[in-house]
């Protein structure tokens, strides 16, 4: 058996760390078999050698990310944990990496090493996929930098689309004006944009047309210069779709396509545009294609765990 006691910088430190009523230390003693007392800023840690090093190695870890004015959510330490398993350590690394600040002065950072492989990739390459199963931020974090590249003068637009497959993009039959018609199908892109933005300033952005959002069937003939382009719920465009969709990008422009592969909801059992390309648009210089996985989920904790369990099924 080994013990190490591990000194905190304060007690607001360890307290981040620790969770309310230490439910984050309960968590580390039940996972890594060890036995753990904490007074104030000090921790004891009791157990195998090789555990106690791997506890100690985390609390450093999280000590980092706590420093910062990170308050450390329940799935935060959990990822933590599940790296430390694995002897790896990369905490700092991602939640350095301040994306973007909203309008109430919420700092955005990744919270998962696929999400900052996939905010890097965006940072680095023309088109970009990110492939991955809900909760993982595919579109937050598409709509995220989008913002940044907007703010920074990077691009003069950002562009927005999804396939509106549930009105079969055929929306003449609903009831109101073109916005009323397609703004349900559009809605997770605004609440990413209220978010960051604000409404305010989103409404003005949009009335000026530097921001559009609007169905991909909309798209059509027209070539998109100094955007940042996003398609959303890609797995429902049909191959001829994101073909004209990849080549409506102009000159100083960026595009993101996101989708869940396994939520296609194509009529007839057409192929999806976004499974074609990964086959079609692989090794080409200046696309990435990125695939996010059930460890990059960042909603509540079960949303992991009910996508483990229909991927078993």
């Amino acid at each position: 058996m080994a013990q190490k006691e591990i000194v905190l910088t304060t007690n607001e430190i360890a307290r981040r760390i620790f969770g309310q009523q230490d439910k984050s230390l309960k968590l580390i003693e039940d996972t890594f078999d060890v036995d753990i007392l904490a007074r104030g800023n000090r921790v004891q840690v009791e157990g195998e050698e090789e555990e106690v090093k791997r506890v100690a190695k985390l609390f450093s870890e999280l000590s980092k990310v706590a420093i910062n004015n990170n308050n450390l959510d329940e799935r935060e330490i959990e990822y933590a944990i599940d790296l430390a398993m694995e002897d790896r350590f990369d905490l700092d690394k991602i939640y350095s990496d301040v994306i973007q600040v909203t309008y109430k002065g919420k700092k955005i950072k990744p919270k998962t090493l696929g999400q900052k492989k996939y905010i890097d990739s965006i940072r680095n390459h023309d088109i970009v996929f990110g492939i991955g199963p809900a909760g993982t931020g595919k579109t937050y974090l598409a709509v995220v930098m989008a913002v940044n590249a907007l703010v920074t003068n990077q691009v003069r637009r950002i562009i927005l689309t999804r396939p509106a497959i549930e009105a079969g993009e055929n929306l003449g039959f609903l009831p109101g004006d073109l916005q009323e018609k397609v703004d349900p199908y559009l809605r997770p892109l605004y609440d990413a944009l209220y978010e960051v933005l604000g409404p305010k300033k989103v409404n003005e952005l949009l009335e000026q047309e530097i921001i559009e959002i609007a169905p991909l069937a909309y798209m059509r003939g027209r070539t998109l210069k100094d955007s940042f382009v996003i398609l959303d719920e890609a797995q429902n465009t049909t191959s001829a779709q994101m073909k004209m969709f990849l080549t409506r990008l102009g000159v100083d422009s960026k595009a993101v396509i996101n989708g869940d592969i396994t939520q296609v909801d194509l009529p007839n059992r057409k192929a999806s545009g976004l499974s074609q390309v990964r086959k079609i648009l692989t090794d080409i210089e200046g696309i990435e294609l990125i695939y996010l996985t059930n460890r990059d989920v960042v909603r509540h904790r079960l949303v992991q765990k009910i996508i483990e369990a229909y991927e078993r099924s």
